[in-house]
């Protein structure tokens, strides 16, 4: 049976289980924050399919089972590409990790292409499309996610002209100046080009996707749009006061969405309710005996600012020797996967600022921060947020960051404070945060004292203008208005 939604993404959206021998597929107990998201587009199909890589050795090659279901989702199926080691190590850990992320981010200085394997990448990609096109109604919605795939809707397009295909870009898009440092650039706005509908987060990065493009091919500007009235239009970092929404390039229409991914409110209020929640941030507040927590969630990435926060959280204990014994700093920092060479160094100056800091300031009944490196379960994560005084959340560089929205939903607007760096998608819609500059020491020392001294009348008001944003620009809010440009995509 074709589906009439095909969602591609390289990311498998369940757990691999084996009991008693036998493989079970499960929905994922700790998962990424899009996962959820993405899989909620298939509750408006009749029928859909998920396709994702999967690393296989020759062994399990020859018994590979390459479409599955997964237990209690049954309106859609994974659809797996069989990859080696060596393949998923080109695609994803140096091409993807290595040539395109820094220069998505605005890191050139991190950049090589020498080792990239620009041909594996296409080769990936072209099997990501070949699934697609064959798992796809003639008159089905091939949706395509982020920069792993830029190449798959130029092949799409080349087996199915009539197909509907929409593209969205989880990352940052960068300035033309940077992106066009890419070697591939032309290749990858002619894929991108092929687009029905190209989304992104903001406004800015809508903007810089048309500025490339324009730099690279003539497209005609067919709709200029002022920015929806929920994100900031002037006044910061990542403003934009109207966008261009329609382009034309041949004879392919390319509707241009700027609108962040929401969170899922519901799932973080019922994963409050859980009685191993409450339990969990019964035992945190019990061991904080009144301090202050200060949140931090990420991972280990040299844009996440993990290094410039800790910096920051150095040098007020500091400044302020009043607030030792009063304040704990829980910093949940997941390592990255194997084979992942670029964050070691990353990874080592955390562990080693961390060590630093607890060094020179732990005493006997208390330590200063505790550092995970390893993933925590959500409930866990969740009932963190709750106790949390303060969410702080300052990369240098992020396409939206989930972690902001999901500490505003946990404290359903009655307190908290949320700080927040300009340059994370997220600050357009989040004016209410304390909103600083994670390249400054001052504006990051600043920021983080305002918090820590903010009154609760002020928590209040803040949070309650960011909460009644969260929830109304929800996912649904997100799925409604792409399900919308969807259908006037229809030929």
């Amino acid at each position: 049976m074709k589906s009439d939604l095909v969602i591609l993404y390289h990311r498998e959206p369940y757990d691999e289980v084996i009991e008693n021998g036998v493989i079970r597929y499960q929905p994922k107990k700790s998962p990424n924050g899009i996962l959820p998201t993405l899989k909620s587009f298939f509750a408006n199909a009749n029928r859909g399919t998920w396709i994702a890589w999967k690393q296989v050795n020759a062994k399990q090659k020859a018994k590979f089972e390459k479409k599955v279901s997964i237990e209690g989702e049954g309106n859609y199926s994974v659809f797996r590409i069989p990859l080696s080691a060596n393949q998923v190590k080109h695609f994803y850990h140096i091409t993807s990790k290595e040539a395109f992320w820094p220069i998505l981010h605005s890191f050139p200085y991190h950049f090589t292409s020498e080792s990239s394997d620009w041909e594996n990448f296409q080769q990936i990609n072209q099997l990501f499309a070949e699934a697609a096109c064959e798992e796809a109604e003639d008159d089905a919605l091939i949706w395509i996610h982020d920069y792993n795939l830029w190449l798959a809707p130029f092949y799409i397009r080349q087996q199915k002209p009539n197909a509907r295909i929409a593209f969205f870009h989880h990352t940052p898009f960068p300035s033309v100046d940077i992106f066009n440092i890419l070697p591939w650039r032309e290749e990858i706005v002619e894929s991108l080009l092929c687009c029905d509908i190209v989304g992104f987060h903001i406004p800015r990065y809508s903007e810089n996707f048309v500025n490339v493009a324009r730099s690279l091919r003539e497209i005609e500007i067919v709709e200029t749009s002022d920015v929806p009235e929920q994100m900031t239009s002037v006044g910061m970092a990542l403003a934009e006061p109207e966008v261009i929404s329609k382009i034309r390039y041949k004879d392919q229409l390319v509707r241009i969405d700027a609108f962040p991914v929401g969170t899922n409110p519901q799932h973080i209020l019922n994963t409050l309710k859980l009685e191993e929640t409450q339990q969990h941030i019964e035992q945190v507040r019990q061991e904080l005996n009144g301090r202050k927590l200060i949140i931090a969630a990420g991972r280990v990435d040299y844009v996440k600012g993990n290094q410039e926060m800790l910096e920051a959280y150095e040098r007020l204990l500091e400044r302020r020797p009043d607030l030792h014994g009063k304040i704990k700093f829980v910093m949940t920092c997941v390592s990255a996967a194997a084979g992942m060479r670029i964050y070691k160094t990353a990874q080592n100056q955390i562990e080693q600022a961390a060590g630093k800091i607890n060094g020179r300031f732990s005493k006997l009944d208390w330590t200063p921060i505790l550092l995970f490196t390893q993933p925590i379960p959500f409930h866990h994560l969740i009932g963190f947020y709750k106790a949390a005084d303060i969410c702080w959340t300052t990369p240098l560089r992020d396409g939206l960051n989930l972690v902001a929205k999901e500490y505003i939903v946990s404290h359903e607007g009655k307190d908290g404070v949320l700080v927040l760096s300009e340059f994370v998608g997220a600050a357009v819609e989040l004016r209410q945060a304390v909103l600083t500059n994670p390249y400054s020491t001052q504006r990051m020392d600043k920021a983080i004292e305002f918090a820590l001294d903010m009154p609760v009348e002020e928590q209040r008001d803040r949070m309650e203008k960011m909460y009644a944003t969260v929830t109304k620009y929800d996912v649904k809010y997100w799925a409604d208005r792409l399900f919308d440009l969807f259908e006037q995509t229809k030929r």
